[in-house]
């Protein structure tokens, strides 16, 4: 069924980040015609190395609408800035959708009849509704959960990367799909991606990869990525020490092989590596009143799960599902049975990697 283009008028919603989570959650809410406001806080929320499974007709899906295949996000394995990049491409020709960047939120609030934004520019942002799609470190959060505020540090770090084909030089050949090793007590992830254009062929293809660490939780501690059991940062390239990248470039040597070691290497020596510590955050509530959460600010579940993303969207399709058709008068209703449509899912997906998380950093710890 296509977009709903009626003049009626519709509850409007404010829309705190716009990472995938809300960009899926704003053409969603579009398609069953809500007015959006979408608020992000930069103007560039690109990630090194982040690789996603997307679904088959990915934006048609959230949009309704048919896609070109030049606008579709090509199903399977992608970079997570492919995936960023189209979902910010439909979102910005929707005239539904009125995207603020260099945006920061700083506090929420509601009252029965609404709910609103405050931003540090001193502005303020209303709408029937306020969907927190703002990250595992999410403001909005604070409103729906002030007891139960804050994702929890799991004991480890991911250092992750993309390598160009070009870099790799070795005789393995050329690995298809995901592959996991385990060394020591580390795990790596890898996963072959499309070019920077999206191409698959020859000579233009790039290496993802993700490498679990718990030996290194000092170094979060010591640069403020970790400050007590809360995730603050990641460490990105300028941010992490010499010797740091040092070591794993000689721990690389040890313990990885073939093409998976090239591309470590290879962004090791480009200084295109990001450290994000990982959090996990098991929700009791989704929303409160006329606020709400979706993705990492309503569940935080750690990537060994490989959920997250789909979670996300699930998260988008159930709220616009929940609100089709309220009116103002409906949204605490339709917002309650958005919350019992998948409260329950999303704390079993966070519980079911919790095991993994902490045998992986007692492991090391333990060592």
């Amino acid at each position: 069924m296509g977009a709903d283009h009626s003049t009626e008028t519709r509850p409007t919603a404010v829309i705190v980040g716009a990472s995938l989570a809300g960009l899926m959650t704003a053409l969603a809410l579009s398609r069953i015609g809500m007015q959006v406001t979408l608020l992000e806080r930069s103007d560039d929320t690109g990630r090194t190395g982040a690789a996603l499974h997307v679904p088959y007709d990915l934006i048609a899906r959230v949009t309704g609408e048919h896609t070109a295949p030049d606008d579709e996000v090509p199903a399977g394995i992608q970079s997570w800035t492919t995936v960023h990049n189209r979902l910010l491409a439909a979102t910005t020709s929707d005239p539904r959708i009125h995207l603020h960047t260099n945006t920061s939120a700083v506090s929420v609030g509601q009252n029965p009849r609404g709910a609103w934004v405050s931003t540090q520019d001193g502005a303020t942002h209303r709408g029937d509704l306020v969907i927190g799609a703002d990250g595992h470190r999410s403001i909005v959060r604070s409103g729906v959960a002030p007891q139960h505020p804050d994702a929890s540090f799991a004991g480890y770090v991911i250092w992750i990367g993309v390598a160009p084909e070009s870099a790799i030089k070795t005789s393995h050949g050329w690995p298809g799909g995901t592959t996991f090793r385990s060394s020591g007590h580390d795990h790596l992830l890898g996963y072959s991606l499309p070019g920077t254009d999206g191409s698959t062929a020859r000579g233009t293809r790039q290496l993802g990869w993700a490498w679990y660490d718990a030996s290194r939780n000092d170094l979060l501690r010591k640069a403020g990525s970790v400050r007590g059991n809360i995730v603050h940062h990641s460490l990105t390239g300028p941010n992490i020490p010499k010797a740091t990248l040092a070591d794993l470039a000689a721990q690389a040597h040890r313990q990885w092989d073939g093409p998976w070691r090239e591309a470590i290497l290879d962004c090791i020596a480009r200084g295109s590596v990001i450290g994000t510590p990982i959090a996990e955050y098991i929700p009791d509530h989704l929303v409160n009143g006329r606020l709400a959460l979706v993705g990492d600010a309503a569940h935080v579940p750690t990537p060994m799960t490989g959920n997250g993303f789909s979670a996300s969207l699930e998260d988008a399709e159930a709220l616009a599902d929940a609100l089709t058709g309220a009116t103002t008068d409906d949204i605490d209703n339709a917002l309650s049975n958005y919350e019992m449509s998948r409260l329950r899912e999303v704390r079993d997906l966070v519980r079911s990697g919790q095991d993994f998380s902490r045998s992986f950093s007692r492991e090391r710890a333990h060592a």
